[in-house]
C-alpha cells in the first residue's frame, strides 16, 4: 500500500511525513492555501532523503515552468487536461478525477497515457484538498480500467483503515486529514494515519 502526503509547504512537515513512513510527498502549484512556488518546493525537495517520490500537482496549466525549477518525479493533473496534454508532459503522470457517481468513471478510459488514476470527491469550483469523500465503492469499479487506483478525499487517521479494507486501492492520498491548518501538518496525525495504513494493509 502506497501513501502520499499532499499539500506539503514546510520542510519540517516533509521530513515528519517521511519519518512516519510516507512513500510520496505532494506539492501544489495551483491556486490553493497550500500553493508553493517552484523555487520553494525545490528547496524542500533538495533536503529530502533518497527513495522518496515527489509529486507536483497542477490544474490546467503548462507544467514545464515548474519542472524547470523543481526536479519532480511525477506530475498530477487535477484539472480538465486533455489526454494529449497529459501524454506530452515529459514525466510519469497521474490523472485525478472528481467523482460523484459511476458515470464519472467513464472518463478514465480516455487516459491510458496516465500511470495511475487518483479519485477524489467532487466539490464545485474546487480541484482538490476539500476534505470531502466520494462513494468508495466506485474505487472498486475504477479498477476495471487497468491502472493503479489511488483514493483521496476526506481520508483521516480514523477512516483510512476502513477505506483500505473496503477498496484495496494501490494507494491512498491525504492532505487536510492530517493538518492543523491548510498546509500545516500535524506530526501526531501523520504518524496515526500511516500507522492505520500499515495496520489495514497487514490485516
Amino acid at each position: 500500500m502506497r501513501t502520499k502526503i499532499c499539500g506539503i509547504t514546510r520542510i519540517e512537515d516533509a521530513l515528519a511525513a517521511v519519518q512516519a513512513g510516507a512513500d510520496a510527498l505532494g506539492f501544489v502549484f495551483a491556486p490553493s492555501p497550500r500553493r508553493l512556488t517552484p523555487a520553494a518546493a525545490a528547496g524542500i525537495v533538495r533536503e529530502l532523503p533518497p527513495f522518496v517520490t515527489t509529486v507536483g500537482l497542477v490544474v490546467d496549466e503548462d507544467p514545464r515552468p515548474v519542472l524547470e525549477h523543481c526536479p519532480l518525479d511525477v506530475l498530477q493533473f487535477n484539472g480538465s487536461e486533455a489526454p494529449e496534454w497529459v501524454a506530452a508532459c515529459g514525466r510519469r503522470a497521474i490523472k485525478a478525477f472528481r467523482i460523484r457517481a459511476a458515470a464519472d468513471l467513464d472518463r478514465l478510459a480516455e487516459y491510458d497515457c496516465a500511470c495511475g488514476f487518483l479519485l477524489d470527491a467532487f466539490v464545485p469550483g474546487i480541484a482538490g484538498g476539500t476534505g470531502q469523500r466520494f462513494p468508495w465503492d466506485l474505487a472498486l469499479e475504477a479498477k476495471r480500467f487497468g491502472k493503479p487506483v489511488i483514493v483521496a478525499g476526506g481520508l483521516t487517521p480514523e477512516n483510512v483503515g476502513e477505506c483500505i479494507r473496503t477498496t484495496q486501492p494501490y494507494g491512498v492520498d491525504v492532505s487536510s486529514g492530517v493538518e492543523t491548518a491548510p498546509g500545516i501538518k500535524d506530526p501526531k496525525r501523520l504518524r496515526a494515519f500511516l500507522a492505520a495504513v500499515r495496520e489495514a494493509s497487514q490485516g
